[in-house]
């Protein structure tokens, strides 16, 4: 291990003790006392707030209430972390007060100029796939602090053209081809459902409701997302048409490569018109469908688009 990786690595392993040995650096890292020594010197040089307790029983202690000490990142760790910040600039909103520029300028007033220079060239040539956030969700930081809290609220929610309230312990925040969801159970229905996060008006938590722990929420969510009222579906497709599903799948879907390569997965009872909206979207690279439902639906989804398009 080079030194700077086991200075970042003694960082985050001191932050979380009170006192140490020499001895503990020396069997962790496997280093001999000088080195141990010397290290310990570099971590006080980089901030991290120690102090010696002298004697026959001598240990080095960290003092309380401080910042967690500098982080020392390779160039490919930055890179890295450059690149997965700029995907926010994708996003109209997010969970975070944050602003997207003010970002990338605290993070680039931490690179040397040759530094940022190369991050600039590598912008240039290194092209990231993201769906643009064209909606703006008001309520995001909201929803995760109720997730977070554990809590159920009442939420105003437009569907179609109606306000409409419900009440809702929330349990995931998911940002799908452009858009946000959260996914939670309607306590009045006990039923799970998706809600779009930019159609949601106000969220206000009630703590007099009652309210599930997190694990149980979302393993109660895996357990019934397949009901017994499901529809599993088969639809084979050729190897070209696996670059749509890569793109593009939901968690209901799983896609198996063998002699053929099959979408496997399942429907619930009102997803018919979504699902047969999906499937269109692959084209001539369909080479079967099972069931003859789905098969009959997707037929009458695209019947449906070509009268359309014969009135224009």
């Amino acid at each position: 291990m080079k030194k700077s990786e086991r200075l970042n690595d003694m960082i985050r392993y001191l932050n979380g003790r009170e006192f140490f040995n020499l001895s503990d650096l020396m069997s962790t890292y496997r280093i001999s006392k000088s080195t141990a020594l010397r290290d310990i010197h570099s971590l006080e040089q980089l901030g991290m707030p120690l102090y010696a307790e002298h004697g026959r029983y001598g240990r080095y202690g960290i003092l309380k209430n401080r910042l967690l000490s500098p982080m020392i990142f390779t160039m490919d760790e930055v890179y890295a972390l450059y690149f997965a910040m700029l995907t926010l600039e994708a996003y109209q909103s997010t969970p975070f007060h944050l602003s997207g520029n003010r970002l990338n300028e605290k993070f680039e007033n931490c690179l040397s100029p040759t530094q940022i220079e190369q991050i600039h060239n590598m912008q240039k040539v290194l092209q990231l796939e993201t769906y643009p956030h064209t909606n703006t969700s008001l309520c995001l930081d909201r929803i995760l602090k109720s997730i977070l809290h554990e809590r159920s609220c009442e939420i105003s929610y437009t569907r179609g053209k109606q306000r409409k309230t419900y009440t809702v312990q929330f349990a995931r925040i998911s940002a799908r081809f452009g858009q946000w969801y959260a996914t939670g159970i309607d306590l009045e229905q006990q039923q799970y459902k998706i809600f779009r996060c930019d159609r949601i008006h106000a969220v206000e938590e009630n703590i007099s409701l009652p309210a599930l722990p997190l694990d149980d929420l979302l393993q109660q969510y895996s357990d019934r997302q397949q009901s017994d009222h499901s529809v599993p579906f088969e639809v084979t497709i050729t190897a070209q048409g696996r670059d749509i599903f890569d793109k593009e799948h939901y968690p209901s879907m799983r896609l198996q490569v063998g002699k053929e390569t099959v979408i496997r997965g399942f429907y619930n009872p009102g997803e018919e018109k979504f699902i047969a909206d999906y499937f269109i979207r692959y084209g001539q690279h369909i080479q079967s469908v099972q069931p003859d439902t789905l098969k009959k639906m997707i037929r009458d989804r695209i019947h449906r688009l070509l009268d359309h398009y014969n009135q224009l």
